[in-house]
């Protein structure tokens, strides 16, 4: 049985990319992150009280305007993306906190984005206006 006081380490190497038709990702965005090449990699699911994944994104492809039902935490470790509707451009070791509700969508850079997304739950996607 594992120590569930003890400490839970990620290598990131080592998971392996899922099965994505099993997650609760609205159907027609795992379909097109499929098929332009996007993926990631569930690391915490619980642990500690945090969600965890490893993303990486082609070069232009573009997140759709939604929303999750938890806060989260997005930092870049590569690349960049720029906020929908005139928002920031964000480079790597960039980062931003964007809370439960708002809706928010993005577009990877030239050198498509390699980032971890950190969660305070089990998050709901929902898409939104135009998503």
């Amino acid at each position: 049985m594992p120590d569930t006081d003890g400490p839970t380490y990620f290598h990131v190497d080592e998971v392996p990319w899922p099965d994505e038709g099993r997650t609760n990702a609205p159907r027609e965005l795992v379909e097109e992150a499929r098929r332009l090449g996007a993926r990631r990699k569930f690391l915490a699911r619980g642990e500690g009280g945090f969600h965890s994944q490893y993303s990486v994104f082609p070069a232009g492809y573009t997140v759709p305007r939604h929303s999750h039902d938890h806060d989260e935490m997005i930092v870049l470790l590569d690349g960049s993306c720029t906020m929908l509707d005139g928002g920031p451009t964000l480079g790597a070791h960039d980062s931003m906190v964007l809370r439960g509700g708002h809706e928010y969508g993005f577009t990877a850079g030239p050198d498509g984005m390699t980032f971890l997304t950190i969660r305070t739950g089990v998050a709901e996607t929902r898409l939104g206006a135009g998503g």
